[in-house]
């Protein structure tokens, strides 16, 4: 196996930024997939993990292949997300800090288009975009990839799946005897019949991750819950594993908005991102989530693509995913570059069933997670209400002539009788409303 990036075919100038990055070992995707797009011209299928090194795979060979001699786009990388596009466009500049001559521009969706049409007046080499704002600046005249050499296609599977008629519109106005190249974590049918249509009959397939869902770093596990449970055995989880970062996905936008309220409420260092909020709100809580100023990201499926972000302890489903390529999506942002990560989805008793499909399909085994007992829970949310209270800003409206009165109804407890108190208070308040819940009402 090449232990450097020379070994694969990288020029120096390339190699020099890669040295600045401090990315110096070319991973196995690297290792596979950079010689064939340097060395051959055949079409590309290249099936691999998240996190596995998939944007500088294609990326540092695209960017040497680049004739910046000449002024028109020669490379469209399609993408399913905004997210996902603004990373792989970070990636390539990051790439090409000494390719003074190569020009890489953003299109993705989310911002206003009239700058982009603006920018696209001028030079341009390379394209990143989102199926919807590429396929709208083609209606509009507004972008030419006639002439393009190579087309990418990044996480594939996603993009049939959510955008198949942009996807349609863009392959029609791309020249047929453009280099394509497409990377998907998984391989439905389809991807297989996009192959068949739209790639040449002499496609070349590389397949880095086989058993990409269950690779070694991924610890896949499923707990059982009633759904008045739900909730409480998810916090228990967060404190339990509190100082860990991870990403807590839910099937839609006001779920997301629901959990996020909670998380909230609870405290909990957390963010919330989803289809309906602007990019630049969504830009702010993915800055905070990369940068650690929040430790815990709720999220939808689409909206998570491109979150690359190193060091997550785990990823929580919060609710069984609908297909199989989306779990793998999902447990992919854990265990990333070679490190370990937990995979936990949290289920309800008829959807255990499908734990054994999901199994089969992709080749993994789900382990049981030990489920908190009452008291564990009790002491759980004991703990998250006296965090609320030592979070809890004073309140400045209050009389100093009420506050005199309290402290003379208190000043005569010792730290640890008022703790007591408290503690006693909270949970008889907690007894009596457990009782109210669960107490069925009468029929009249």
């Amino acid at each position: 196996m090449a232990s450097q990036f020379s070994d694969l075919g990288i020029n120096k100038v390339l190699q020099e930024s890669l040295a600045v990055l401090d990315i110096s070992v070319p991973t196995d995707i690297q290792v596979q997939t950079i010689p064939i797009i340097l060395n051959q011209t055949q079409d590309l299928v290249v099936l691999a993990k998240t996190g596995s090194g998939k944007t500088a795979a294609f990326g540092l060979p695209l960017l040497q292949l680049i004739d910046t001699k000449k002024p028109i786009i020669q490379a469209v990388i399609l993408v399913p997300t905004r997210e996902l596009g603004h990373q792989i466009f970070s990636d390539l500049e990051s790439y090409a800090t000494r390719s003074l001559n190569t020009t890489i521009v953003s299109i993705c969706g989310g911002v206003p288009i009239k700058p982009q049409i603006e920018r696209l007046k001028s030079e341009a080499h390379i394209i990143v975009a989102t199926p919807g704002r590429l396929s709208d600046l083609i209606k509009r005249n507004a972008i030419h990839i006639n002439d393009i050499a190579y087309f990418i296609l990044d996480e594939a599977d996603e993009m049939l799946s959510a955008h198949k008629e942009e996807l349609n519109n863009i392959i029609k106005n791309i020249p047929k005897n453009r280099r394509t190249l497409l990377f998907t974590a998984t391989l439905p049918g389809t991807i297989k019949q996009m192959v068949q249509n739209y790639m040449s009959k002499q496609t070349l397939y590389i397949e880095t991750n086989k058993n990409a869902a269950g690779h070694q770093g991924i610890d896949h596990r499923f707990i059982v819950v009633e759904p008045i449970e739900k909730l409480d055995v998810l916090l228990h989880f967060l404190n339990t594993n509190k100082g860990q970062r991870g990403i807590i996905f839910c099937k839609t936008k006001a779920a997301v908005n629901k959990l996020a309220k909670k998380l909230a409420i609870n405290k909990f260092s957390s963010g919330a991102i989803h289809g309906s909020l602007s990019q630049g709100i969504r830009n702010r809580i993915m800055e905070q989530f990369r940068n650690s100023h929040i430790a815990i990201l709720v999220a939808t499926d689409l909206a998570a693509r491109g979150i690359d972000v190193k060091a997550l302890s785990w990823v929580v489903n919060y609710h069984l995913p609908d297909t199989y390529q989306a779990y793998v999506h999902r447990s992919g942002r854990t265990a990333r570059a070679g490190a370990n990560g937990l995979a936990l989805t949290i289920i309800q008793q008829e959807e255990e069933i499908e734990i054994k499909d999901f199994e089969a399909e992709l080749n993994i085994t789900f382990k049981p997670f030990n489920k908190p007992d009452i008291k564990s829970i009790q002491d759980n949310n004991t703990l998250l209400w006296a965090n609320k209270i030592f979070k809890t800003k004073p309140n400045r409206d209050i009389s100093e002539t009420l506050k005199a009165q309290v402290k003379t109804l208190f000043h005569h407890l010792t730290k640890e009788e008022l703790i007591d108190k408290l503690l006693a208070n909270y949970l008889t308040q907690t007894k009596a409303l457990n009782t109210t819940k669960n107490t069925p009402k009468n029929k009249t």
